[in-house]
């Protein structure tokens, strides 16, 4: 063969290859391209929508949003991005290193926006908005953020928000949620988070092969998330924060024949405005705050209940007929149990189940403890709510604990003795429950003998949960029972030796119990307990004051809430 023949031969050869490649490019695998170009061809610039407000029972915005600013630069050519930094920086005031680096922590591609400053009040937007004329690659991009017109009221309720960590992260990739997504930490933010955040929206843009804009293609309008309306009173939660103030400790109402909560109040307490507005030292204050500010201490905080523990003792007693209207103690300040001599806080003289729980006698209570038997007491707390999850619908909710023989046999390896019945009967000892378990078991007096199921959320998005969430047990006690406790509650405020005398002569009639908790460190935990009106109880209350002296103090405060829930007349 020729060397020409030869020649053409691979002439043809070759563009039957070409050929070949063309037709497997164009009919074989020419979709998977057309995709990969219209992809490559088409941006998305998101829009934010606004995440659900938060209401009070009477749909008074507790939390909201406002409409912030966000400076974006469109960098389709780097050298006229010094220019519109430097144009940016003269107008808001800003260092233009500052913004270099904004620009540079930023950058994605040449096709997307590129945040440099944000929260920038509107004058400066407006300014803004007339310097794009000049400088067109420069876009004010308005964000929602959380805005808390009432700063750090009811902050435990409702959390707050900040950017989703890497734990969250892993838990809720499946769910939708992605990095730098801002999601709710503690309180109803957290609980609620799938229902108050917003769907993304925004532009479909196309853009040509070097990446400059061309048109709009289309535009999906963000989704606000849904509105929650919770149980709480916003007139009882702003007078119930104004006497803790200054005050370590937790206070809440709760409305005894639903278990709607209408106050719950903690301080220290936190603004949740500081996590919006990003102060990294006020942030960091709270973090390393040795008063843990940003704990809840009504629900995940457990405290040795001392006297208001009683109730369980009274209870017990009466149902198991260790005692009766008619068992009478002797008080002489003390009693021996074994050869220990335990203390009472006074000297009583002969005391019945009335004046004993009126009093708060001690030596009344180490008896009846004594008779009732470590494990009824045990079976009885948990029967009224104490040493298990209330179920509120707040994260990190503790259970509290009430000890037990068997359970010091097998975690601790010890027998139980007498005197350990003795301390867990005035709620001493490794006995320990919440301020939200205390006041759900004084609803159990307040209701006529059932336990409520505690709840804070009374809507989602328009949608009623009350009816599903309102759940009473029974707690099996008789009515004589109750009767009995209920007028020894009463004598605590009626009687002037009764240790919430405090409260007597208020407008309206109020029951409960005082506690004042021994601690190995500082000064004893002041307990209140109780329910009011007496006759026909809308509200029961606990009041706890970490380190706050004795059980009067607590009563004190009691009384300045009722005063003030009267004078704005909502009682």
């Amino acid at each position: 063969m020729e060397r020409k023949q030869i020649f053409n031969l691979l002439i043809n050869l070759m563009f039957i290859v070409l050929l070949l490649g063309l037709l497997n490019l164009d009919l074989l695998q020419g979709a998977k391209f057309r995709r990969l170009s219209d992809s490559n061809c088409i941006r998305l610039i998101s829009q934010s929508g606004s995440r659900g407000n938060i209401l009070d029972r009477f749909d008074e915005i507790i939390v909201g949003n406002k409409i912030s600013y966000d400076v974006m630069i469109l960098p389709q050519d780097l050298s006229q991005v010094d220019r519109a930094l430097s144009g940016v920086s003269r107008i808001l005031g800003v260092e233009v290193n500052t913004l270099k680096t904004a620009f540079k922590k930023n950058f994605i591609s040449l096709n997307l926006p590129v945040t440099i400053a944000g929260n920038i009040e509107i004058k400066k937007a407006i300014m803004l908005e007339e310097y794009k004329v000049e400088e067109p690659s420069i876009i004010i991009s308005p964000k929602p953020l959380r805005n808390y017109p009432y700063g750090p009221l009811a902050a435990h309720i409702v959390g707050y928000v900040n950017e989703i960590d890497r734990w969250r992260l892993t838990k809720l990739e499946d769910y939708g949620y992605k990095t730098k997504d801002i999601v709710g930490f503690g309180g109803v933010e957290e609980k609620y988070d799938y229902y108050l955040r917003q769907e993304e929206g925004g532009l479909s843009v196309e853009v040509n092969h070097r990446g400059k804009f061309m048109r709009v293609l289309g535009f999906q309008p963000p989704q606000n998330g849904k509105d929650l309306q919770l149980t709480i009173d916003l007139r009882i939660q702003k007078i119930v924060e104004e006497k803790l103030k200054e005050k370590k400790g937790s206070i809440i109402l709760i409305d005894p024949q639903s278990g709607e909560i209408l106050a719950l109040a903690n301080y220290p307490n936190f603004n949740p405005s500081v996590f919006v507005s990003k102060r990294t030292a006020l942030i960091s204050g709270l973090f390393n705050n040795s008063d843990a500010p940003l704990m809840n201490r009504a629900i995940s905080s457990s405290f040795p209940p001392a006297s208001v523990f009683k109730l369980v003792l009274a209870s017990a007693g009466l149902e198991l007929k260790k005692i009766n209207l008619n068992t009478s103690f002797f008080c002489q300040g003390s009693t021996m149990v074994g050869n220990r001599k335990f203390s009472c806080w006074d000297v009583h003289g002969a005391q019945n189940i009335t004046q004993g729980l009126a009093h708060s006698c001690d030596v009344f209570f180490y008896k009846t403890g004594l008779l009732i038997g470590p494990q009824n007491i045990h079976d009885y707390a948990f029967r009224l709510g104490l040493g298990r999850y209330a179920g509120v619908e707040l994260p990190y909710e503790t259970s509290g604990f009430i000890p037990s023989p068997l359970w010091r046999k097998i975690n601790k390896f010890q027998d139980w003795f007498d005197g350990d019945t003795a301390n867990l009967s005035i709620g001493q000892a490794e006995c320990l429950v919440t301020p939200l378990q205390a006041v759900n078991m004084m609803a159990v007096f307040a209701n006529g003998g059932y336990l409520t199921s505690p709840y804070i959320v009374k809507q989602v998005g328009g949608v009623d949960l009350g009816a599903k969430k309102r759940k009473l047990t029974s707690v099996g006690l008789k009515k004589v029972t109750i009767e009995i406790v209920r007028n020894g509650l009463r004598e605590v405020i009626t009687d002037p030796k009764g240790t919430g005398n405090v409260l007597a002569g208020l407008p309206v009639a109020v029951a409960g119990k005082t506690g004042t908790a021994q601690v190995s460190r500082g000064a004893t935990h002041a307990w209140f307990i109780g329910f009011f009106p007496y006759d026909k109880p809308k509200y029961a209350i606990c009041v706890f004051l970490e380190n706050g002296g004795p059980g009067h103090a607590a009563s004190v405060i009691v009384r300045q809430i009722i005063e003030a829930m009267n004078n704005q007349k909502i009682i």
